[in-house]
């Protein structure tokens, strides 16, 4: 079968930083990530143009575009396009663009979930800023490893989930905390999508010109091109994605994590149809238990998506996605623009508590300045690489058939052997992190 044509190897052996990469920190290849004067511009790669990843390139386009990837030609002339006046260097290969453009500050990583963590760490490796899409990397494991890598090299990091950065969640988060429900032990989240089902292809269509499908496959293992996984439609599938958990846990369960300062669950367990090779379930779900934090007793949270989504809970209906917290003294209904205190009649006096939690300048212009001043980021990779964990656990639970017990410390399921074959994954000859 056909094998990735550039290796890890190869990719450092073009690289001036080759010989450090093999003596010392990584942090110590930083010199293009170091700090700049706020009326500086970064210069920025952009992995991944179209789709999901315009609004990305747009959010950064006040910077210099140094360098647009894509596996997709039209897509990338279209990008090339749109932004004529920065004269973008263009590439196919993230690893070409990581081997020639050694001066760029930052990369904004917005490809398929499954190249997530190739194209991030090795962008770190040397030295460089990170903005990646969510969820944060396609396995535990290689969200465990970005966080750690970021942290230790001090590098500006910041997950895609944009909504972090809006007023309505400050707002929710300073009222949960301000115990406006009380103590909160249980939270139901849902989410009204279906990104699962699918067959096997059978058939074998030619690859259409100017898609270059083994790079789009990346650290996969390989398989015939089919439409049925891409544009789009890879969040289906396993090996490319995360079905509707994956794709939009980070969102939602951002909330619970930020109000409740959340990090690691302990046990987990999943419901569905029967468990599926290749493709996630149209309906899922999924039960997490936490230990207390400083905030918040232990608590439970579940999540539900597809066919499996409440049409109301506790009497009140509900809208398609959201979040309920559960407190001794009432509950809150959150979406992305509003929350609402239940039962109403019980907090017809209510008044918000003081907002201590400052107003975003903007999810990219939060990501940006820390890149130029080394000023802190909401959704770091620091905060947003448990959250990506406990996400990816719940289809963890799901593919193993039984519930887990978590060792966080360890990254080890410990009732369950058979499940830590999907905490990491084998990654294709050629592509390591």
């Amino acid at each position: 079968m056909p094998q990735s044509k550039l290796s890890r190897r190869h990719f450092l052996q073009g690289s001036a930083a080759a010989t450090m990469v093999a003596g010392t920190g990584f942090h110590q290849l930083a010199s293009a990530a170091e700090s700049k004067s706020p009326n500086e511009l970064l210069d920025i790669a952009c992995i991944g143009v179209q789709n999901r990843a315009s609004s990305n390139v747009r959010g950064v386009s006040g910077q210099n575009l140094v360098a647009m990837c894509d596996i997709d030609d039209s897509y990338l002339n279209q990008a090339l396009k749109q932004y004529d006046k920065q004269k973008s260097n263009r590439y196919n290969d993230f690893r070409v663009l990581l081997d020639k453009e050694k001066n760029i500050d930052a990369v904004v990583v917005s490809t398929p979930d499954h190249t997530h963590a190739p194209a991030s760490m090795w962008a770190m490796q040397l030295g460089k800023h990170v903005y990646c899409e969510k969820p944060m990397t396609h396995t535990v494991h290689e969200a465990r490893e970005m966080t750690n890598f970021a942290v230790k090299n001090k590098l500006a990091t910041q997950l895609g989930t944009q909504i972090h950065a809006g007023n309505n969640y400050r707002r929710v988060v300073e009222a949960v905390q301000a115990g406006a429900i009380g103590n909160v032990k249980h939270v139901d989240v849902w989410v009204g999508k279906g990104w699962g089902g699918g067959k096997v292809p059978t058939d074998k269509p030619a690859i259409p010109k100017g898609i270059h499908w083994d790079v789009w496959l990346g650290p996969a293992e390989y398989r015939t091109y089919s439409p049925v996984y891409m544009p789009a439609q890879w969040r289906r599938w396993w090996d490319f994605g995360g079905g509707t958990l994956g794709d939009m846990g980070c969102h939602y369960i951002d909330l619970v994590f930020w109000a409740l300062k959340l990090k690691y669950p302990t046990k987990v367990s999943a419901e569905g149809p029967e468990p599926d090779a290749h493709t996630a379930p149209m309906g899922l779900t999924v039960n997490y238990e936490f230990p207390k934090t400083e905030v918040a007793p232990a608590v439970t949270m579940q999540w539900r998506d597809g066919d499996n989504c409440p049409k109301e809970i506790n009497g009140h209906k509900v809208p398609g996605s959201g979040v309920m917290f559960h407190g001794d003294k009432g509950m809150m209904l959150a979406t992305y623009g509003n929350f609402t205190l239940l039962p109403e009649d019980d907090f017809q006096t209510w008044k918000a508590p003081e907002q201590t939690i400052p107003n975003s300048i903007g999810h990219y212009e939060e990501w940006i300045q820390a890149c130029k001043e080394g000023t802190p980021t909401t959704c770091s990779f620091d905060y947003s690489g448990p959250l990506t964990e406990t996400v990816l656990l719940g289809n963890v639970a799901y593919r193993s058939g039984g519930p887990i017990e978590w060792d966080a410390k360890n990254l080890k399921v410990t009732n369950n052997d058979s499940a830590n074959q999907f905490i990491e994954r084998k990654y294709r000859e050629g592509w390591r992190i």
